[in-house]
């Protein structure tokens, strides 16, 4: 399979995910929506994070371009996996709302599976609750038909956006050194210094957790290329 991985920063790739594509035997394609044309034959499509907005098309226009390309991706039934920034963009393709929160979610914050997520495809597997790491100011509100497959009182954290699409607010993807280089490039940003961050906290515990997370986070993208390749 060839899959297609969006990346929207430096510091924001694949990490996990794309070692589990590649340990498959898949071919994964890094492309960058700022710098060049939307790919045409992805067989699987993963669409990470940024520290753009998905209302911030005025600054990066390019963004109008990624969204299109993802409302053909759900008309075309291609799976895709969204990740934070690209969880809200793929929700934004299906016609959700999104919207700034009135908090920012940063760190490690625990999330809570739903009554749906044991029969969901790609999230069954998954502990019923568990520690997550997270950096995202904004969240899709699913509407009441949507199969919200995990949450937390920030927002929800996971949901099914068609029948062969699905976004996680919860960065699975990220390694021990993605983190350290999040905490040392963005513990000064607006959002950080909104929630307080103790960026030497969230480090240790980063140290605690990062196992386990991976362990997360591999099989999370298993069981999507499971969908992927049926």
């Amino acid at each position: 399979m060839r899959v297609v991985a969006a990346v929207h920063s430096d510091d924001g790739g694949p990490c996990v995910f794309g070692d589990v594509v590649r340990e498959r035997g898949h071919e994964l394609v890094e492309w960058w929506p700022a710098e060049a044309a939307p790919p045409l034959d992805a067989d699987a499509v993963i669409v990470l994070g940024g520290s753009m907005h998905i209302d911030q098309e005025d600054r990066h226009p390019w963004l109008r371009g990624e969204g299109e390309w993802l409302r053909s991706l759900l008309d075309r039934r291609v799976p895709t996996l969204g990740v934070c920034l690209g969880a809200e963009m793929l929700a934004s393709a299906a016609g959700w709302p999104v919207a700034p929160m009135a908090r920012s979610e940063i760190g490690w914050h625990d999330v809570e599976l739903t009554p749906a997520a044991p029969d969901d495809p790609v999230l069954a597997g998954t502990p019923p609750r568990f520690p997550a790491f997270q950096w995202h100011s904004y969240a899709a509100s699913p509407p009441d038909p949507a199969s919200v497959l995990a949450v937390n009182p920030f927002c929800a954290q996971a949901y099914r956006v068609a029948e062969r699409a699905w976004g996680i607010q919860f960065h699975a993807e990220v390694d021990s050194a993605a983190i350290e280089k999040w905490l040392d490039d963005g513990a000064d940003g607006d959002d950080a210094r909104e929630v307080s961050l103790d960026a030497d906290a969230e480090r240790e515990r980063t140290w605690r957790e990062i196992a386990a997370w991976n362990d997360l986070g591999r099989g999370l993208c298993n069981r999507f290329l499971d969908v992927a390749e049926g």
